[in-house]
């Protein structure tokens, strides 16, 4: 192989691993914006119903610390590390902890709701976002078997 073919294979293959990741960007952006619709509908949904609001802690990454935030909403799992907060904005409640943390609380940022919680993670367990979402808003009403709830918009 000559130079000049060295060259042009290089620059086809950093032309397709660039065209991988700009596709990878607009999957995951197209994935954000459906489960911030998710989470809006969540928040509309749970406020039109009346569903009770708690004040939401944060976890240290270490399991043993619980941290208080100024973010009021609904854990979205049982492990009380997702939450969605009264705005619409989706927060993993997971940080450093320590001495700071514990006398000022915390302030854990929103970051992208996604799809899937729990996707890719070391247990295997994961389970749609829409999911969580809809049985949050049936155990919290205590109207299981309703038919006249609307359901989660559909992506």
């Amino acid at each position: 192989m000559g130079e000049r073919d060295a060259r042009e294979w290089r620059d086809q293959q950093r032309q397709a691993v660039r065209a991988h990741a700009d596709a990878d960007a607009r999957r995951r952006a197209a994935e954000h914006a459906e489960a911030a619709e998710l989470v809006a509908w969540f928040v509309a949904e749970a406020t039109r119903r009346g569903l009770p609001t708690t004040r939401l802690a944060a976890r240290g990454y270490d399991g043993r610390g619980r941290y208080r935030t100024g973010l009021t909403g609904w854990y979205v799992d049982r492990a009380e590390t997702r939450a969605v907060d009264v705005a619409g904005r989706f927060h993993l409640l997971t940080v450093p902890g320590g001495l700071r943390a514990r006398l000022f609380g915390v302030d854990p940022q929103p970051s992208p709701a996604p799809l899937v919680v729990g996707a890719g993670g070391r247990d295997g367990e994961s389970i749609p976002l829409r999911t969580l979402l809809n049985r949050l808003l049936n155990d919290g009403t205590g109207e299981p078997g309703s038919t006249t709830r609307p359901a989660a918009p559909r992506g």
